[in-house]
């Protein structure tokens, strides 16, 4: 069960991160910049938490 929390607190790690490169890329923008960066910033979010909840869903089974 240690092996499985920490797994988990590595997964939150990972998905805090991933929110913290979405706002680092997209903060101090000019409303230019901003509306180029965003879309990209934004599917890169979404990517690596798709990644997150996938490695997440492996490893609820092997918990229970």
């Amino acid at each position: 069960m240690p092996d499985t929390e920490f797994a988990e607190e590595l997964l939150q790690i990972e998905e805090a991160d991933a929110w913290f490169e979405y706002l680092e890329s997209t903060r101090g923008q000019g409303p230019g910049r901003y509306h180029e960066l965003e879309p990209w910033a934004w599917a890169r979010l979404m990517q690596r938490l798709r990644a997150v909840r996938a490695r997440r869903a492996r490893l609820r089974p092997a918990a229970a």
